[in-house]
């Protein structure tokens, strides 16, 4: 069975995806910092007919996440589709001048550093088997800073120039790499079907490889 983790697991877009993706054979890994929060939702995925289970990690803790994913590879089998797409705190939603290097760095450690060791911790295994994919989620700032949203303007960018690195050097490997962009908060974008339609666009970049970059509205037409 196909193992699906999700960093950032939560009741929103991380239960629809796991849903979308259960709905294809997948066991789903949830990976977020609340044991028992995580532990509910599984109940809740169990019930709709997915394999789900928790495992609690911080992503600002390399060591911690990488032993989470090793957990989930072994309780569900090797991971074949890594979704990171952890919430970002609103302290990196801070106005550039109240930036200091600390929270900067906190900020780099949650988004680029996080997917660093996560996509270390799977990647070998996709590698082995030539198929899987990592899935990055992020807001605007990814493509676009933001004076008011200064931690995530300087992390997203790290986070994806890693991941379209990746996109390039695993080209030829069968492990495709995209990103999905979402430029402001999900119910306020008026999407088809919400926050299942966004579900289905990930799980599309997930079976269609394509280009590492997906915007799922113009940017221009979003709130982040």
């Amino acid at each position: 069975m196909p193992t699906l983790a999700i960093i950032g697991a939560g009741p929103n877009l991380g239960a629809a995806v796991a849903r979308r993706f259960g709905r294809e054979g997948f066991s789903v890994a949830l990976i977020s910092r609340d044991q028992a929060k995580l532990d509910a939702l599984a109940s809740e995925l169990e019930a709709d007919g997915v394999t789900a289970q928790g495992f609690s990690a911080d992503v600002r803790d390399g060591a911690s996440l990488e032993t989470a994913l090793g957990q989930a590879a072994e309780a569900l089998g090797p991971i074949t589709s890594l979704q990171y797409s952890p919430l970002p705190a609103r302290s990196y939603l801070e106005p550039v001048l109240d930036l200091t290097p600390e929270l900067a760095l906190e900020a780099l450690r949650f988004s680029a550093l996080g997917l660093i060791h996560a996509v270390r911790a799977v990647v070998g295994p996709m590698r082995e088997s030539g198929s899987g994919s990592i899935l990055l989620i992020n807001g605007g700032t990814s493509v676009k800073a933001r004076a008011g949203f200064s931690g995530t303007s300087v992390a997203f960018p790290a986070e994806s120039a890693y991941g379209e690195m990746l996109h390039e050097a695993l080209a030829d490997s069968g492990v495709h790499v995209a990103q999905l962009v979402i430029p402001g908060a999900i119910p306020k974008l008026q999407i088809e079907n919400g926050i299942d339609g966004v579900a289905e666009r990930i799980w599309q970049l997930h079976a269609e490889p394509g280009e590492f970059r997906t915007m799922l509205i113009p940017l221009e037409d979003g709130r982040e």
